[in-house]
């Protein structure tokens, strides 16, 4: 049987994990953490390089800087803080800043969008009383009859009971396009890290979240 050969000494072996995976690691495990780009209107003068200046200089000079890197009590990977920096660059096209949060703020909590799994509308009471003797639905008065009761003419109430659906339609179908603006927003992270190449220790895999889990 052919062995293995051992790795070089001195050589890294690259993490491989799919971008989902790799998100969560960098906010969940690493905290790194999101700098979102400054509005426009705002004068840039006084807050320092973004996070995107130091990664784009560092990919020119083709090498890791030393010193520099001194936080209070922690560490976060270079790798996670390249991709923060790639989750904060997210095009407007695509959620722009707000879809950023949501990306991190999921990863963060190890989460993937709640698409509302086994989700069926069903029609049920708009309002239901509960007493001692249990629920019962709730009912309107929507018009009167004439009727013959034992040879008398009575006037009687019609009764209705109103009704909705849960969950409606519109909301389920909302979530779902929820969850697939996350799954195009995943899936741009993805391709930018595999096109900026700037990753030491992670390995990108061709893994991703199901495009329409409810198909």
């Amino acid at each position: 049987m052919p062995r293995q050969m051992p790795a070089a000494r001195g050589a890294r072996v690259k993490r491989a994990l799919g971008v989902q995976a790799a998100l969560e690691w960098a906010f969940r495990i690493e905290r790194a953490q999101l700098e979102l780009p400054l509005p426009q209107d705002v004068d840039e003068e006084g807050f320092g390089f973004g996070l995107e200046y130091v990664l784009f200089q560092r990919a020119a000079l083709g090498c890791q800087i030393d010193g520099g890197k001194h936080k209070i009590g922690t560490y976060t990977h270079e790798d996670a803080e390249v991709i923060a920096a790639t989750v904060a660059g997210i095009p407007d096209s695509l959620g722009g800043k707000r879809m950023a949060i949501r990306v991190a703020e999921l990863a963060r909590a190890g989460l993937t969008p709640d698409w509302m799994p086994g989700a069926v509308p069903r029609c049920l009471p708009a309002q239901v009383k509960c007493n001692q003797h249990g629920g019962r639905s709730t009912t309107i008065v929507v018009g009167t009859e004439r009727v013959l009761l034992r040879g008398k003419w009575r006037t009687i109430e019609v009764l209705a009971c109103p009704v909705t659906w849960r969950p409606h339609l519109e909301q389920i179908a909302s979530a779902r396009r929820g969850y697939e603006d996350w799954w195009q927003a995943l899936d741009w992270v993805r391709d930018g890290l595999l096109a900026g190449g700037t990753l030491r220790e992670v390995e990108l895999t061709a893994a991703m979240p199901k495009v329409r889990p409810w198909a």
